[in-house]
């Protein structure tokens, strides 16, 4: 496995910053009421950790999708068909109140670190890409599970 490229780095720690100000708002009372009065209630606690959570799950759906177009034409089936399944688990599993949805969103970003396995054990991602999701999937389900907590 290579490096990770700086910018893919970069981008990835940018997209934590919500699950972490998410967080913050979860333990913290007045980061809840400064983000509250500032920025409103999509913004702060249960309600943007579930949805940033969600988006973000969908997203990476579309990243495998991108893996799966370099899929050879026996492979590129079943590929497909294993890139959508973040973005169905998110959409059908995300609901029922803050702890349900927080824990399945969990266990959502655990297969999909899965899923990133396969298709890089396949050579469809790049050589660094387990490089970056593990410790990103680490960071993403210890902070959904602040929310489960909170």
């Amino acid at each position: 496995m290579g490096p990770v490229p700086r910018s893919a780095l970069l981008l990835a720690i940018a997209g934590l910053i919500p699950f972490v100000w998410s967080a913050v708002t979860l333990v913290s009372d007045p980061a809840y009421e400064l983000s509250y009065a500032l920025l409103g209630g999509r913004f702060v606690g249960p309600y943007l950790h579930l949805s940033y959570g969600m988006v973000i799950l969908a997203f990476m759906a579309g990243v495998l999708w991108g893996f799966a177009a370099k899929a050879s034409r026996e492979q590129a089936p079943i590929c497909y068909a294993l890139s959508v399944i973040p973005a169905l688990w998110a959409f059908f599993m995300a609901g029922g109140g803050p702890v349900s949805a927080g824990m399945n969103l969990i266990f959502g970003y655990l297969g999909l670190l899965a899923l990133d396995w396969q298709f890089w054990k396949w050579q469809l991602a790049p050589r660094w890409w387990l490089h970056l999701r593990l410790p990103m999937t680490a960071a993403v389900v210890a902070l959904l599970f602040v929310g489960v907590m909170a």
